[in-house]
């Protein structure tokens, strides 16, 4: 047993750091096996050197992202535990650090792992980005906040959102009403992301102005994007010829970033998925970045990663680990 100390510079960063009443402390205490002890601005931690240790770089690691300015939530800490997990060397600081600044109150979009900061990065370095992850890895959010940003800093005139509006075996023709009311479900996870990084209002006029757009798939036939950020959701849903159809509609200026998650297709039995396949034929393609995220990167629910972690155990036997390589 040996034990570590830490001494904080006020009140302010030691309650940023234990939570509100000492919910952190708890959560640190309950993975690592390890007490804790705080007194005022005073930390001390109990326990066996190997868990003390960890535990002591993770604590470092908190107290450099409430000196950088960031406010320590729960669910930070609990992404900085798992990730500490995962990679006891990794420096949490340039992801906590990332700010992309979106047009709403929020003021500002995060990373929150690893994986999301290396797929902001492929981002800003490539004109051309396909991010797979599993449910809850943020994804479009996170292609979003980055098509919002790039608009605000005016390093492109328009903003193009794009899902396939065929899922399920669905065919639009069956089902009822106008074609708008038959394509809006598919396209309202895009609305809903989109609410989190504009305004209402702002959202509204720049739908009138042409400046933002929200389309199924089909309409971008025939089409040159210029000067534009298009995403292209649920990309697991499109054909080879889709995607070739998509990608060739880029024109100058632009950015095009592709999502989705290879394991929840929708195609009929047997078709293979655009996005699958533009992989293939695209790796290695100068000006191009494939980005991979796995379970060590949901974001949402906690239970959310113990779902996909037993959903894919359950399909590809105990010895499968859930995550995509990075």
């Amino acid at each position: 047993m040996i034990e570590r100390t830490f001494d904080l510079l006020s009140d302010h960063e030691a309650s940023t750091l234990f939570g509100l009443h000492d919910e952190h402390l708890k959560l640190i205490e309950s993975q690592f096996g390890v007490k804790t002890v705080s007194r005022g601005q005073q930390l001390l931690i109990t326990g066996p050197g190997e868990s003390v240790d960890k535990v002591a770089k993770l604590i470092e690691q908190l107290l450099g992202i409430i000196r950088s300015g960031q406010f320590l939530r729960r669910q930070e800490v609990v992404y900085a535990i798992r990730a500490m997990e995962h990679d006891g060397n990794l420096d949490l600081n340039p992801i906590y650090t990332d700010r992309i600044e979106i047009l709403s109150k929020r003021q500002y979009v995060v990373p929150r792992t690893a994986g999301q900061k290396a797929y902001l990065d492929a981002i800003r370095k490539h004109d051309v980005v396909f991010g797979f992850g599993v449910a809850g890895t943020g994804k479009t959010y996170l292609a979003m906040a980055m098509a919002v940003n790039a608009l605000k800093r005016q390093e492109i005139s328009r903003i193009i959102l794009v899902r396939p509006a065929v899922e399920a075996g669905e065919s639009l023709g069956f089902l009822p009403g106008t074609f708008e009311e038959k394509v809006n479900p598919y396209l309202r996870p895009l609305y809903d992301a989109l609410y989190d990084m504009m305004d209402i209002d702002r959202i509204q006029k720049s739908m009138e102005r042409g400046v933002l757009e929200v389309a199924p798939l089909a309409y971008m036939r025939g089409r040159t994007l210029n000067d534009s950020f298009v995403i292209l959701d649920e990309a697991q849903n499109c054909t080879p010829e889709q995607m070739k159809m998509f990608l060739t509609r880029l024109g100058f200026d632009s950015k095009a970033v592709i999502t989705g998650d290879v394991t929840q297709s929708d195609l009929p039995p047997g078709k293979m998925s655009g996005l699958e396949h533009a992989r293939k034929v695209l790796q290695g393609v100068e000006g191009i970045a494939f980005s991979e995220m796995g379970e060590a990167d949901v974001v949402r629910h906690e239970l959310v990663q113990k779902i996909i972690k037993a959903y894919d155990q359950y399909t590809n036997g105990p010895s499968a680990n859930g995550s995509a390589s990075r």
